[in-house]
């Protein structure tokens, strides 16, 4: 039997590995993207053709707050940087400083409400955002989607086992972020290749 990491696409051989997948401990990592356990789906023969029913958009136009705004702009400098384009970097950094200085601090910053928030961007956000890419036929919004779902997926298991073992994981442990897809990998080197969006190590940002 064999099950595929849902985040890098790993794949967990029962029969090269030599011990079954479901006698693994519940401790155990994906050995290349750190992802846990839970995160394996097992590997189905045939998949069914899923037909879901679209999505049905509200148009109306909405208030993004700073903080939105913030992100939005630095994700377009990110976009920037990485077609070589300094001018629009520089500016939409200046622009994501601003809002984020404009932002107002969080009331209710505390575990249950970050883990609310990743819950509902995986299960109502992303899904929007590709049903949305598809019909649009923009494949680079719907990997941009593709890359952040998985990377709220991993932000989703770092907040599980944070609540389960506190700071102590971190303990003798660097944290380190992908610049390109905002990939968390915990360890004391960056893996060598991204395993969502496949940039090389020196992509990679330590977190202090």
């Amino acid at each position: 039997m064999r099950y595929i990491c849902q985040i890098c696409g790993y794949i967990y051989d029962d029969e090269i590995e030599g011990i079954p997948f479901e006698d693994l401990p519940d401790s155990w990592t994906c050995p290349m993207c750190k992802a846990p356990k839970s995160m394996f789906e097992k590997e189905e023969d045939e998949k069914e053709d899923i037909q879901h029913e679209p999505i049905e958009m509200d148009e109306s136009l909405e208030e993004l707050s700073p903080g939105v705004l913030a992100a939005i702009f630095s994700n377009l400098a990110r976009g920037a940087e990485k077609q070589y384009k300094a001018e629009e970097e520089r500016l939409f950094r200046k622009l994501s400083d601003y809002f984020a200085e404009s932002a107002p601090a969080p009331s209710e910053a505390d575990l249950s409400v970050l883990s609310k928030l990743v819950d509902d961007a995986v299960s109502k956000g992303y899904p929007r955002g590709k049903d949305t890419a598809s019909r649009a036929k923009d494949r680079g919004a719907l990997r941009a989607c593709t890359w952040g779902e998985k990377v709220e997926r991993i932000v989703h298991a770092l907040l599980e086992r944070y609540e389960k073992e506190g700071e102590s994981f971190l303990e003798s442990e660097r944290i380190w972020v992908c610049s390109v897809c905002g990939f968390i990998y915990i360890g004391n080197d960056p893996p060598a290749i991204c395993p969502v969006c496949k940039v090389p190590d020196w992509k990679f940002e330590m977190i202090e």
